[in-house]
């Protein structure tokens, strides 16, 4: 006579209860059909094993589907064809010949682009001698005084570009004031230079950079604006619009920030600034407090 009992089993710290049968000495009945299953069973650790080999790329075919085998193909195929070199020497200088020939083509576009932007401006020609060397020793020391004093009121120029600017108009001509003002407004006004908000209006482009704080914040007036507010420098004051679809961080009033490519439009014979897709923001307050 056969009896059935339940005993409790402790299977990776969770308590579960197992049926077992039990015989009539005593004994636990054993499926054996069941055990060897059990036995067969793949464990967590294999599984994940087989899984890694079978989608790594270096990994053998078997088990790959025809898209995932022509992919294989293809890989190995680029890898070594990449791999070779056409002369198959050790001390191969294809690098040296290849840098060699980027270097003399990007030279040759450049001279024949300033050849075409000669047309507009003689200074372009890459004939042309250098403008500082055409100037007398009085002139050149001048011109080197003035670059170093602009360059500090002019971020991103250099001394030697400023120089051979100004050279250039003391070259053609022109007065030593005017030539320090229009050099100053020309390289002030250039793209990607931070712009004081009062010079927006004289500037004949349409995506500028400025910056400034901002002063005012206001309820939208429709959903497709963002935020809309006033933004502030020494030099005056104008609207700032955020588009939402611009996915632009959000700024906050008595903020000071840098706008760069953001577009310039006018209303009411009044100059404003938006910030598209293509604009870009930073908080150099919020940079310097991460930096500490």
């Amino acid at each position: 006579m056969s009896s059935k009992s339940a005993i409790g089993n402790e299977v990776s710290g969770v308590e579960t209860t197992e049926r077992r049968e039990i015989d009539e000495d005593g004994f636990e009945v054993v499926d054996e059909a069941a055990e060897r299953a059990k036995n067969l069973r793949p464990t967590v650790e294999m599984e994940i094993h087989a899984k890694v080999d079978t989608n790594h790329p270096d990994g053998r075919r078997a088990g790959l589907t025809l898209e995932a085998e022509e992919r294989l193909e293809a890989r190995e195929w680029e890898i070594k064809r990449t791999a070779e070199r056409f002369d198959r020497r050790l001390d191969s200088d294809r690098e040296a010949r290849t840098r060699t020939v980027v270097r003399e083509a990007s030279v040759e576009q450049r001279r024949v682009f300033k050849e075409r932007a000669a047309a507009v401006d003689p200074w372009q020609d890459p004939e042309r001698a250098d403008a500082r060397e055409q100037v007398s020793k009085a002139e050149l020391g001048w011109v080197n005084e003035e670059a170093r004093r602009l360059s500090g009121m002019l971020p991103g120029w250099s001394r030697a570009a400023i120089s051979r600017r100004l050279a250039e108009r003391v070259v053609d001509g022109v007065s030593k004031t005017a030539a320090v003002v229009g050099v100053f407004e020309e390289l002030q006004t250039d793209a990607g230079q931070v712009l004081p908000i009062a010079a927006l209006a004289d500037v004949p482009v349409r995506e500028v950079s400025v910056s400034g704080v901002v002063t005012t914040l206001w309820d939208p007036s429709s959903p497709a604006i963002q935020q809309v507010g006033l933004i502030e420098d020494e030099s005056g004051k104008t609207k700032l619009t955020v588009w939402s679809r611009s996915a632009q961080p959000v700024v906050e009033e008595g903020e000071r920030v840098v706008l760069r490519n953001v577009a310039k439009s006018w209303y009411e014979g009044r100059v404003s600034v938006a910030l598209t897709g293509r604009s870009s923001i930073s908080f150099p307050e919020r940079e310097a407090w991460w930096a500490e």
